[in-house]
C-alpha cells in the first residue's frame, strides 16, 4: 500500500477508477437508469471535481504562495518559479477549462431553456418572480466565466512571462507579475460570490 500511495500518477488514477465503479453503481440502482438524469449527475460530478481542483489552486495561490513568497529567501524562490508554480499553473488553468465546459454541459443537459434562462439572467422569460433564482444562478454561472477568461487571458500570459517561460527583461517581468498577482486576486473576490450563487440556488431551487 505505501508504494501504492507514494505514487501520485498510480493514486490518482487509482481514485478516478474507484470513482467510476461508484458512478457505475448509481446508473445501475438510479431510477432511471443511465438516462439523462444519470448524465446530469456525471456532468456535476466533473463540475465538481474539476471547480475543486481550480478553485483550490487558486486558494493555494493567494493564502499561501503569494503571501509567502516575500518571506522566502532569495536563493529558494528560484524552485517555487521553476517547478512548483508551473505545475500548479499547468493543472489551475486546465482545471477552469474542464470547469467551465461541463458546467456548461450540465447546464445545456437540464434543457435548452433552462440555460437560457441562467445565461440571460432569467431575462428570456421575462423577469417574473419565479425567474429570479435564475438571475441569482446566472450571476454566477457569469462570474464563473469572468474568472476563466481571466485564467487564460490575463494569469497564465503574465506568468508565463514572470516565470521566465517567455523571456522578457527585467522591468516587463516584474510588471508580469504584479499583473498576475492582482489578476489572481480579482478571481479570489468573485470565488466566494460565485460559490455562494451556485451552491445556494441548488440548494433552494434544485
Amino acid at each position: 500500500m505505501g508504494k501504492l500511495l507514494s505514487n501520485f500518477r498510480t493514486t490518482i488514477l487509482l481514485s478516478l477508477v474507484l470513482a467510476g465503479v461508484m458512478i457505475y453503481a448509481f446508473g445501475s440502482v438510479a431510477p432511471g437508469g443511465f438516462d439523462l438524469i444519470f448524465w446530469q449527475a456525471v456532468f456535476r460530478w466533473t463540475h465538481v471535481f474539476a471547480g475543486i481542483l481550480w478553485i483550490g489552486l487558486l486558494w493555494y495561490f493567494n493564502f499561501v504562495q503569494i503571501r509567502v513568497m516575500p518571506s522566502i529567501p532569495a536563493e529558494l524562490k528560484p524552485a517555487i518559479g521553476k517547478h512548483i508554480a508551473p505545475e500548479a499553473l499547468f493543472w489551475f488553468r486546465w482545471s477552469a477549462l474542464a470547469t467551465v465546459l461541463a458546467g456548461l454541459a450540465l447546464a445545456f443537459s437540464r434543457g435548452h431553456a433552462y440555460a437560457v434562462e441562467v445565461l440571460s439572467f432569467g431575462l428570456a422569460g421575462g423577469l417574473t418572480e419565479d425567474q429570479k433564482g435564475y438571475t441569482l444562478m446566472g450571476i454566477g454561472v457569469w462570474l464563473a466565466i469572468v474568472m476563466f477568461l481571466n485564467v487564460w487571458g490575463v494569469i497564465w500570459p503574465n506568468q508565463k512571462r514572470a516565470l521566465g517561460i517567455v523571456v522578457v527583461d527585467d522591468d516587463a517581468k516584474a510588471k508580469a507579475a504584479r499583473t498576475a498577482m492582482l489578476a489572481s486576486r480579482i478571481n479570489m473576490l468573485l470565488s466566494l460570490p460565485m460559490l455562494t450563487s451556485m451552491a445556494m440556488y441548488q440548494t433552494l431551487f434544485g
